[in-house]
Formats: structure tokens, sequence, C-alpha cells
């Protein structure tokens, strides 16, 4: 008899095949009787999905031709996505990236090509999605929005997954987590940890997968990401389901799919019953193998999903082949071959490999065109900068000559006025000397008319001796 480690409250129990089948059915049970509370519960989720998408389809239809509208169309879109209404989403994302465009609304182009690039994604259109995440990425650059440019890189290592890019997945989802861990975002490390497990999971590496896995679930029980616990669970479940761990897959994936029965999650949902479905067929469980594959392919056509619609048909291949019903699993395996096919085919990979090219050479071009204009730009200022030396210099030789001019002609009236004092003073000396030498002619004229005081001195006293 084989037995099975079950994990109880941390504690390991070994169970046989009989008591496998045991919990099986208890499990069986459960899902039946919370059935129709989930079915009422996501129809009431849906329908307030629908109430806010109808109070925005009006409030679009008073907006101006403004930001605003931008905002609304992108968050049509969105809600959209979440209900897997993935036409009408791009639809409304389109209308946004247009209106965007026009007006030069960096932040409502990348928020809308972001939620298009989402739904062709989820639609396994991967050539498209890889065009409008780049294009997301384009504006979230200019804008040097960190957490946007991580958003970007991490949405288009999804996209690289899904085509079994393993190396450039694996690189996207790096430099997201880089930058997510600069700006101390936990939501999206979370995400990016979470992600980065699926790939070390495609490449074998359970023990690599599984520490991501972990660390991941970890911040999201902290932060109370409840779509995110259902993910963490269910990539858990995955491991330990290749490991042959059934019992702890199994207990993963009914945790990840009660979760996501309880918040909406259709797209998980499918994603929980497909695992299911796989992990039945493993232990020989038909009926309920069955049950959840088929659950899982309505599911998946419902909300549009080529990638999850190609597993179930996988899925219900090797149910057929198991149970020897060959014609049957000949059908389904034709179905699959088709999905996969449409999704994975050369031309969607070259027109992946365009966009991406194409993104590297705008991103190329737009650093050359910036380069130049920043050349330009310094030219322009050299040239003004020599514009304002010759005109301060023209300014100078003008002041210059203006200064001369009065300095000449104050200097000509200068001379003007010496010599008029010059002339002033020779006619003044020559004056002078006239009346000096007047006065020096009397004075001669005197000196011989009139008898000397000697002479008079002279004659009294003899005068005096005579008598």
């Amino acid at each position: 008899m084989v037995s099975f480690p079950l994990l109880l409250q941390g504690k390991a129990y070994f169970i046989g095949t009989k008591g496998f089948d045991y919990i099986c059915f208890i499990r069986m049970q459960k899902l039946l009787c919370i059935f129709f509370f989930v079915v009422l519960n996501l129809f009431q989720h849906l329908n307030a999905q629908q109430n806010k998408i109808d109070s925005l389809i009006n409030l679009i239809k008073i907006d101006k031709e403004d930001t605003n509208k931008v905002i609304h169309l992108y968050i049509i879109c969105r809600e959209y996505s979440r209900i897997a209404e993935y036409n009408k989403g791009i639809v409304y994302g389109d209308k946004a990236i247009q209106l965007a465009e026009k007006l030069e609304f960096k932040k409502g182009i990348a928020q809308a090509n972001n939620n298009v690039g989402v739904i062709y994604w989820y639609q396994g259109n991967y050539p498209e999605a890889l065009k409008s995440h780049f294009s997301a990425l384009q504006a979230r650059e200019e804008l040097r929005d960190k957490k946007g440019i991580a958003q970007s890189y991490n949405n288009i290592g999804l996209v690289y997954k899904e085509q079994s890019n393993f190396s450039d997945a694996l690189k996207n989802y790096t430099t997201a987590l880089k930058i997510f861990k600069s700006i101390k975002d936990k939501y999206s490390i979370a995400t990016c940890y979470s992600n980065i497990g699926v790939i070390y999971k495609s490449e074998g590496n359970y023990p690599e997968a599984l520490k991501n896995y972990f660390a991941s679930l970890a911040l999201r029980k902290e932060l109370g990401d409840k779509i995110g616990i259902g993910q963490s669970y269910n990539n858990i479940g995955n491991i330990y389901s290749n490991q042959g761990k059934y019992p702890e897959a199994l207990e993963n994936y009914f945790a990840a799919l009660s979760i996501r029965e309880a918040i909406g999650d259709k797209e998980g949902v499918s994603l929980s019953c497909l695992n299911l479905g796989r992990l039945y067929t493993i232990t020989n469980k038909f009926k309920e193998a069955e049950d959840y594959l088929n659950k899982a392919l309505l599911l998946s056509k419902t909300i549009g999903s080529k990638e999850w619609i190609k597993e179930s048909y996988e899925g219900l291949s090797i149910l057929d082949s198991t149970k020897g019903n060959f014609k049957d699993a000949f059908v389904h395996y034709k179905q699959f071959t088709k999905y996969r096919d449409s999704l994975n085919n050369e031309e969607s990979k070259k027109k992946s490999l365009e966009t991406a090219l194409q993104y590297e050479f705008d991103k190329k071009e737009i650093a050359a065109k910036a380069k130049q204009e920043n050349v330009n730009a310094i030219n322009r200022q050299q040239k003004q900068a020599q514009w304002v030396i010759i005109i301060l210099v023209l300014i100078f030789a003008v002041f210059m000559y203006n200064r001369f001019r009065i300095t000449s002609r104050q200097k000509a009236i200068i001379e003007k006025q010496k010599k008029l004092v010059d002339k002033a003073y020779e006619d003044l000396q020559e004056k002078n000397k006239k009346i000096t030498d007047s006065i020096h002619y009397a004075k001669r004229i005197q000196t011989a008319l009139i008898t000397s005081e000697k002479y008079i001195n002279n004659t009294l006293n003899k005068l005096m001796k005579n008598n």
C-alpha cells in the first residue's frame, strides 16, 4: 500500500491510499456544499463591477475632451478586464490612448497602453501585448516614473514567459524587482518573487522556485493581498505536484481555489480547476479529474483566455489517454495543438521580436534625438553667448566713442579757453610793460628836471658856512 505524507497544523502524518481517497471525497463534498454560495457571491461581485462600469460610462458622456476623460476611459478598460469582458475593455482602452496622445497626456498614454497590454496577454495575443507594454514603458521612462517603469518590465516578462522565452522573462523580472526594492513597494516585490519562482519552476529548479514562492506568500499575507495569496498557494501546489508530493499539492490547490472563488477571480478559479484536474489524473481519480478539467475549459472559454483553453484541452487529452479513451484523446489533442500553435507560432514570435527590436530602435532613436537636441541647445546657447558678447562689445564701443567725442569736445574747449587765457595774459603783460616803461620814462624826466637832494644839501651847507 502506498502512503502519502499529509501536513496538518505543521505536523506530518502518513496515510494510505484509502485515507487519501477519503480526504479527496471530503474535499469534494465540501466543494459541492459551498458551490451555490460561491456562484451567488460571484454573481454579486460581477454585478457590483458592472454597476461601477455603468457609472463610469455615464461620466464619459458628459466629460470634456480632457485628461479626466482619459482617466475614466482607461479605468473602464481595466474594470472590463477584471470581469473578463476583454473585447469591450480594448475598445475603451484604445479610445483612452487616442485621446491621451491628442492631449499629449503621457500618464494617460502609459496607463491606457498598460491596461490594453494586460488584456492582450489574457487573450494570448502576445505580439500586441508586447507592443502595448513597450509603449507604456516608453511613456513611463519619459515621465521618470520608477514604479510604472518597473510594472512595465514585469508585464513584458510575463509575455516572454508565455512564449517560453525564459531568459528574457527572468531578465525583465529581475530588473523590475530591483526597482521595486529601491522604492520599497512590498506588494510589487511579492509579485516579482512569484514571477521569478515561475521561471525557476519552468527550468526545473524547484528549490529556488519554492524559495521565491514562500517569500512572495509571506509578503502577501502581511499585506492581506487575497488575490496574491491565492496565486502563491497555487504556485506552491505546482511545485509539490511536480515533486510527487500530492497531498501537499492538493492542500495548496484547494486553499487557492477557496480564496479565488470567494473573491470572484474567474481567471484564478479556472487555473485552480485546471491544476486539480491534472492532479486527480495523476492519482487516477478520473471522475474528479474530468469534472475539474471541464470546469476549467468552460471558464476559460467564458473569459476568452486562449492560454487556459489550450491547457484545459491538454489536460483532457492526457486524461483520456490515461483512461484508454484514445478517440477523445485525439480530439482533445487536436484542439490543444490548434490553440498552442495560434499562441506560439513562428509568426507570433517574429512579431514579438519585431516589437522588441522596434522598442529598442525607438529608444535609441529617442536617445539620439535627445542627444542631438542637447547639442543643438548647447550650440544655441553658444550662439546666444556670442551674440551677447558682440552686443556688449558694440555697446562698449559706442560708449567709448561717445566718451571720445565728449573728451575731444571738452579738450577743444579747454584748448580754446587756454588760448584765450594766454592771449589775455600776453595782452596784460604788454599793457604792464607799457605802463612800467611809462613810469620809468617819467621818472627819468623828473630826475632830470628836479635838483638832486645831494646838490641842495651841499648848497645849503655852503650858505650856512658863509653866514
